[in-house]
């Protein structure tokens, strides 16, 4: 590939782009401070989509949140949009703290451009009463329900996907078995089995009635139900086809 047909990758500056950060005036242990970080860019026709890749954690400071918003605005005339990331974060330790280099990428169709916001040097100084360290304990327990919190809302989001794939594998069992009989068994018995099983996956009639392509289905079931008589195993065995594609079930090759 020649070296001209490689797409190169813009730098902030050529996009327009700049970054600047705020640090705190004054700030002792156990102080939950604000370190906003500004992304700004001259609007032209687009907006951009700025992700954050890394945070302020460092010695002695450990970030608790983090939150954004937009804004665009006139300045000298043109049209300027920014975005504002306030960090969140908790002073554990006194002396020269530093927050670290922040790293941000935004998506072009050349590739990620990477943004940095150079670190800066605070000074954190010991409370002058204990009431700091009520707020640093209260600041710890805060975080740690928050990770608590979290974890349980990622286990119970597991346990949801959990449950739907145990359902649709019983589900798939039962079509499986229905199918090995469908020569054998009862032709009208075998039909109200498959409804039952219809049923059970939309969870009622009346949610079986809505579902797309189920009127077949139910004309069938109705038929073996009010009308009987043999049907013969071929054409089952294509109305077992129809419920299994209905309820997305497939089987194992």
């Amino acid at each position: 590939m020649d070296e001209d047909s490689l797409m190169v990758i813009p730098t902030p500056q050529e996009l327009g782009i700049s970054i600047n950060s705020v640090e705190p005036s004054h700030v002792v242990v156990g102080d939950t401070f604000d370190y906003p970080v500004t992304v700004s860019w001259k609007v032209k026709g687009s907006a951009l989509l700025v992700n954050p890749v890394s945070s302020v954690n460092g010695k002695g400071l450990l970030q608790v949140g983090v939150s954004q918003q937009s804004s665009r605005q006139l300045k000298n005339g043109e049209e300027v949009s920014s975005i504002v990331f306030n960090y969140k974060i908790l002073a554990q330790d006194s002396g020269n703290l530093h927050i670290p280099l922040l790293k941000f990428e935004i998506p072009t169709q050349m590739g990620a451009v990477e943004l940095k916001c150079e670190g800066k040097d605070i000074r954190v100084d010991h409370p002058q009463s204990y009431g700091s360290w009520v707020g640093v304990f209260f600041a710890v327990v805060i975080a740690f329900l928050v990770t608590v919190l979290n974890y349980k809302r990622r286990k119970k989001a597991r346990e949801e996907i959990q449950k739907k794939n145990l359902f649709k594998e019983n589900l798939l069992n039962k079509m499986l078995v229905l199918k090995q009989r469908v020569n054998t068994a009862d032709s009208k018995s075998w039909l109200l089995e498959l409804e039952a099983i219809c049923i059970e996956f939309a969870s009622s009639l009346e949610n079986f009635q809505k579902l797309e392509g189920s009127k077949e289905l139910l004309e069938e079931f109705a038929h073996a139900r009010y009308g009987g008589g043999i049907r013969d195993g071929f054409k089952n065995k294509e109305t077992w086809k129809l419920a299994m594609s209905l309820m997305d079930l497939k089987e194992e090759d």
